[in-house]
Order: structure tokens, then C-alpha cells, then sequence
């Protein structure tokens, strides 16, 4: 006879003994185990009951919460530790200020830090001395800025009240020439050059040897030179020639003149210079020349190459030069001064104003007053020959003749 039994897990242990005795009762027994562990889902009852999944998800817990204890008992060990070095270094601090010793008046928390962590006390004094002249430094220069406001107000104050008294008496001979007046003069002076004046190219084509700061620095010096030229009786036609759009050098000057730039009374070309004038007509000036300057020629083209070198790269423009097959010179300098000390080349914007001079005068004398006195002892004896040459020159030669300047780049 089968009989069919269903019931549930927990009851099953106190039907088991019910079953009937001899040999059937295991075979009973393992079928019930089997359906049993088919049918029902299994109930933890017991503490053998428990999955050993389980058991390890509890044991890594368990593991998990005490490593948190532990790291934040030593992460607050470590604070404490910190905050009392920290304490130390103030304390000690202070007690230098009172003392009267180098330290500064202000210290931030990372400087704070470093003193902390520097490795003895030499060099906890040497860092704190220069914080205390870095901060001295800064009052300094904020004491002079101050000053610099306070002389300008004051000379503001002054300019108001000689307008004043002038308006008041009313008895001078001439008119003032204002900023604005004086401004349409070299402008006026500009545009003559532009048209009929001797040219004088900037060679920008050496920004690749360069570095960022010494193109700036190079361009602060050219901002001088076109100054100077601005305001001049015979102002030359500057030309800025290789002058890559948006290159280094361009960007530079964008910045420098803002929006004056597209107003300047010069020209900018990405052109080379043997591209807009003749090649027996230009003389390239180069301190590693063998040909030395003795006069300034009026009908020649004069280029200066626009190179700041701190690092002394000698004969990059003399190559250039010797590539395009260009007449070179350099400026006198060992014959008419007793050099001491110093390399011999000079900045952009002296350069420039020693041509300059050269122009108006034709002087050593003259125009070598523009080499700073650094660099030399004296001046030797000079002699008259230049003076003749130039008087000479004066009467033989002439200034470029007008329109042509304009009837040569209109061919082109």
C-alpha cells in the first residue's frame, strides 16, 4: 500500500519515527530527504543550518569594521601629532618675533607646514629669513607705489593751478601746444616719412631662436625705437619685415599697442627685405661683421635684425646675410672707445638711435653717446675724417627723391 504524505520541513523529524521498522525504513528515509530538499525551500532552524556564503560575508564585516576602528585611531593619533608640531612651530616662531630676529609678520598654513617639516633648525632660520625679505620686498614696492600716486596728484594739483594763474593773467606771447596738437605734428611728421623718407627695416625673422621672455624683450625695445623715430625732426620709414601673422612676435605687438596698432605710421609685411628693395642697395648691420661702418649712407637701406640673444649665439645674422648675399657692417665701437668690460652688442633701441644720430649729424662723437658707459672706459681721439666725409656726402648725395618709394612698390 502507498501512501502519499506532504507536509512541511519542521514536521518532518516527528513523523520520521511513524515509519514502517525493517529493511524499507532507509529507503523511506532517503526518498523523504530527497523530496524534501526539492519541494520545500530550506528554513535556517539551527545554528548548522547556516550557508558558509554567509559566514564569510559576516567574518568580512567583522574584519572591515575593525580596520576602520583601527585606521581612525591612527589617523586621530597622526592629527594630534601634527596639530601639537604645528603648536611647536608657533611657539616658536613667536619667540624669535620677540626676540627681535628676521621673521615675517604674516605666515600662511602651507608655509606654517613647511617650516615644520624642514629637517633642522638652520634651515627652519634660513626659510624664515626669506619670507622676511620677501615681505619687506612687497612693502617696499606697495611704499613706492604710494609715493608715485602722491607725486602725480601732487603734480596734477600744480598743473591746475598754473593753468589757473595763466588764465588769469592772460599776457603770454604764444599758445600752449597741447598733447593733442603735439600728437597731429608727429603724426604729420609720420606720414612724410611714410612717403619720402630713407627706410629702416626690423629683420623679424628670428623668433625661432628665441625664447618667450626675449622676444618680449625684444619688443619692448622695438616699441622704443619707433618711439624715438616718432618723435624725431627726420623720422625714418620703419619697416617691420617677416612679420608672420599671428606668429610670437606678432601677438606681442597686437598686445603691447592694443588698438593703436592698425594706426601706426609704419609698415608691417611678411615680405623679406630683398624682396621689396634691391640687394646693392641694402647693408645688413651685424655685430660678427668683418666690414666696419665708417660712414651712414643716405642712399643705402640699413637692416637690423630683430634678435635678443642672453645665450650669445654669434653668426646667426651674418649667415643670413651671407645666404641672401647682402653687404654687411658693423658699428665702429673699438675705434672710437676704450672698451673695459662687456660684450659689444648693443640693444635694438640703441642701435637705432645711434643711426639716427648718424643721420642728422654724421658724429661719432655724437651718436656714440648712446652706448652705455658700462661698457667703456672712454672715448679715443677722433679725428675729422668723418666730419669731411659727411660734409662731402651732404653735398654729393641726396635723400631718396620723392615718390620714389611709392613708384617702387607700385611696380612690384
Amino acid at each position: 500500500m502507498n501512501v502519499t504524505v506532504r507536509f512541511l520541513r519542521p514536521f518532518a523529524r516527528l513523523m520520521v519515527p511513524f515509519t514502517p521498522h525493517g529493511k524499507k525504513r532507509n529507503l523511506y528515509s532517503t526518498t523523504l530527504q530527497r523530496y524534501m530538499s526539492s519541494k520545500v525551500p530550506s528554513l535556517p532552524c539551527h545554528k548548522d543550518s547556516t550557508s558558509p556564503s554567509k559566514q564569510l560575508e559576516l567574518d568580512g564585516w567583522k574584519t572591515t569594521m575593525k580596520s576602520s576602528i583601527q585606521e581612525d585611531g591612527v589617523s586621530s593619533v597622526v592629527s594630534d601629532k601634527d596639530e601639537d608640531v604645528l603648536a611647536a612651530t608657533r611657539e616658536m616662531i613667536e619667540m624669535r618675533r620677540l626676540l627681535g630676529k628676521e621673521v615675517p609678520e604674516h605666515i600662511t598654513e602651507e608655509q606654517l607646514k613647511i617650516i615644520s617639516e624642514c629637517p633642522s633648525k638652520s634651515a627652519q632660520r634660513k626659510y624664515l629669513k626669506y619670507l622676511f625679505t620677501k615681505e619687506k620686498m612687497k612693502k617696499a614696492d606697495q611704499a613706492k607705489k604710494e609715493k608715485k600716486v602722491e607725486a602725480r596728484e601732487e603734480a596734477k594739483k600744480a598743473r591746475l593751478v598754473e593753468t589757473t594763474t595763466d588764465e588769469k593773467q592772460q599776457d603770454f606771447m604764444f599758445l600752449r601746444l597741447w598733447d593733442r596738437q603735439m600728437n597731429f605734428v608727429m603724426g604729420w611728421k609720420g606720414v612724410q616719412a611714410m612717403q619720402f623718407g630713407q627706410p629702416l627695416v626690423f629683420d623679424m625673422d628670428y623668433e625661432n631662436y628665441m625664447k618667450p621672455f626675449e622676444i618680449r624683450n625684444a619688443v619692448s625695445q622695438l616699441l622704443e625705437s619707433e618711439g624715438w623715430n616718432r618723435r624725431d625732426i627726420d623720422p625714418f620709414h620703419i619697416y617691420f619685415c617677416n612679420l608672420k601673422i599671428d606668429s610670437a612676435y606678432h601677438r606681442e605687438l597686437v598686445k603691447r599697442y592694443g588698438g593703436k596698432w592698425d594706426k601706426l605710421l609704419l609698415t608691417a609685411t611678411e615680405k623679406s627685405p630683398v624682396d621689396l628693395f634691391p640687394k646693392d642697395n641694402i647693408i645688413y648691420l651685424t655685430a660678427d661683421s668683418p666690414n666696419i661702418m665708417t660712414t651712414f649712407k643716405h642712399d643705402k637701406i640699413y637692416i637690423i635684425g630683430s634678435f635678443v640673444d642672453k645665450n650669445i649665439q654669434t653668426g646667426t645674422s651674418l649667415a643670413k646675410a651671407k645666404r641672401q648675399h647682402i653687404a654687411t657692417e658693423r658699428l665702429p665701437l673699438d675705434k672710437y672707445l676704450q672698451w673695459d668690460l662687456g660684450s659689444k652688442n648693443l640693444t635694438l633701441d640703441q642701435v637705432f638711435r645711434i643711426l639716427l644720430c648718424m643721420k642728422n649729424t654724421g658724429r661719432w662723437e655724437e651718436a656714440l653717446k648712446f652706448v652705455p658707459k658700462r661698457k667703456h672706459i672712454g672715448y679715443l681721439e677722433i679725428s675729422q675724417h668723418s666730419k669731411e666725409i659727411f660734409s662731402k656726402q651732404k653735398t654729393t648725395t641726396s635723400s631718396f627723391p620723392k615718390g620714389s618709394l611709392n613708384a617702387r612698390t607700385r611696380k612690384r
